[in-house]
């Protein structure tokens, strides 16, 4: 449909006064709420991959996730009055005793963008906050950042944590961050390692079961 491609090309520009006033005429129109959230996300995926290929940058990405915002105000309401499910939660923070917030960010843009519901803890994350706040919110996965080696080795205390509660399998973990390697991630125990934040989203969908 020719509205519904428009609208994700619009997405795609970070025009969010476009993709304001296209999605209240697609809705206007009878076109369904998850007919327009599919083309979005279609959208949030072409900028992702071209993110990733250096062909746009930074600026780029966080106009194109204003805009999923912007439309996401109009259909968010619909889907739920509709029973539609929400997207799977995932918790994400920077790891205690790292401040470094930027690149966290990002990765919660394209998890954001690729349809994922975040629940943003912030920086100088503790491991009790990060496992509390998954088994109040019933979040599968917990996504663990820092930047700093001295603060990485914080992320085993998350994972340690989950396995005391016996909660490791019921919550999947996955980290990443400048110092952080896949190897890294293997020694302690971690469910995956994202090399970069457009790996993010793909590697969080890989760990989910197929609905």
């Amino acid at each position: 449909m020719e509205t519904l491609n428009h609208l994700s090309r619009l997405l795609q520009e970070g025009d969010d006064s476009g993709v304001d006033a296209l999605t209240r005429e697609a809705i206007a129109s009878g076109i369904p709420a998850e007919d327009i959230l599919r083309a979005l996300l279609a959208g949030m995926a072409v900028v992702g991959e071209r993110f990733k290929e250096h062909e746009i940058f930074l600026p780029d990405v966080l106009l194109a996730a204003r805009a999923m915002h912007a439309a996401m105000g109009h259909i968010k309401p619909l889907l739920i009055a509709q029973g539609v499910p929400g997207g799977t939660k995932v918790v994400i923070g920077t790891v205690s005793g790292d401040l470094h917030d930027i690149g966290k960010n990002l990765v919660g843009i394209m998890l954001q963008g690729a349809g994922f519901e975040v629940l943003d803890l912030g920086s100088d994350v503790p491991p009790e906050r990060f496992v509390d706040t998954a088994v109040a919110a019933g979040a599968p996965v917990i996504a663990l950042s820092a930047l700093l080696t001295t603060t990485m080795v914080r992320m085993r205390e998350v994972v340690d944590m989950l396995a005391q509660r016996g909660l490791r399998g019921r919550i999947l973990t996955i980290v990443g961050g400048a110092p952080v390697t896949e190897t890294f991630a293997r020694e302690i125990g971690a469910d995956a390692y994202a090399f970069d934040a457009t790996s993010a989203a793909a590697r969080v969908r890989a760990l989910l079961p197929v609905a």
